[in-house]
């Protein structure tokens, strides 16, 4: 018997990709997306497999409707994927105050709202999985995206509590951590400050950082996220790509060199 998928931000990149190899293998889906016009392929190929809703993952009580739609149609719901999210390209000083809040809207209350609705339903399932995509970028920084950092810090600081506390009740938490991939996230899917002339060295080397090497494809993804679901004890954490560990080797290293340098001034500060 197949699982039933809820996954967000279906209409695109990830999320259609992963919604797509979910229901070629004979899984149910409830996939959301803003323009539910963007699931009508999906729809017509799978059929009653595929149930489209329409949500905005930043309206809380949109998304709590979502969950309950879904546990009604299918009965069940054995993993949700938050996916849904964007990126917004700028030095910090560049953004807006809209900018950032909607950065945050997105990235971090809409899984918010999507994570507290569905817990519930796991709750009284007695068992469920919770996958948020994160992102390298919650683990390691890069400059000119700075707000996009701030929300991805935010989710695995919120997911990781999150995992400590629901252990109990037969539910695993997932943070996802791609490398950067070549879906269209940096693209149409992606917004950009107003920018200030003299960050254009900080944005050109930046730019002058990723190679044809560095970008993984989204389509190699699809094995890795089907192995995740069907994992019976899955891990906290989840790289994708092989960028992310040599990067993250190199930055946690650089960290704890520091952190021991300065450890005397750390212990001091304690007190007696």
């Amino acid at each position: 018997m197949g699982k039933t998928i809820f996954i967000t931000g279906a209409s695109r990149g990830f999320g259609k990709l992963w919604a797509e190899a979910f229901l070629q293998r004979g899984d149910n889906v409830a996939a959301t997306a803003r323009n539910i016009h963007s699931l009508d392929e999906l729809k017509a190929t799978y059929g009653d497999a595929l149930l489209p809703i329409q949500l905005d993952v930043t309206d809380r009580a949109a998304s709590f409707d979502a969950i309950q739609q879904a546990k009604a149609y299918f009965g069940q719901i054995d993993t949700v994927i938050n996916n849904a999210g964007y990126g917004l390209f700028g030095a910090i000083e560049e953004a807006t105050e809209q900018e950032a809040r909607d950065q945050f809207e997105a990235n971090v209350f809409g899984l918010l709202w999507v994570t507290q609705a569905a817990l519930p339903v796991k709750r009284e399932q007695g068992y469920g999985h919770i996958i948020q995509l994160s992102s390298l970028l919650g683990v390691v920084t890069l400059p000119t995206l700075g707000l996009y950092n701030a929300t991805k810090f935010a989710v695995e600081g919120l997911s990781e509590t999150l995992a400590s506390e629901v252990k109990g009740f037969g539910i695993h938490v997932t943070l996802v951590e791609p490398n950067g991939f070549s879906t269209d996230w940096g693209g149409a899917s992606a917004a950009h400050s107003k920018p200030i002339p003299a960050y254009d060295d900080v944005k050109a080397a930046f730019r002058a950082g990723f190679t044809e090497d560095t970008i993984g494809k989204p389509e190699a993804t699809v094995d890795a996220i089907l192995k995740l679901v069907d994992a019976t004890n899955p891990p906290l954490r989840l790289f994708l790509g092989k960028v992310t560990l040599p990067f993250t080797r190199q930055v946690y290293a650089e960290r704890l060199a520091t952190w021991e340098e300065w450890s005397e001034v750390a212990e001091l500060a304690h007190g007696k």
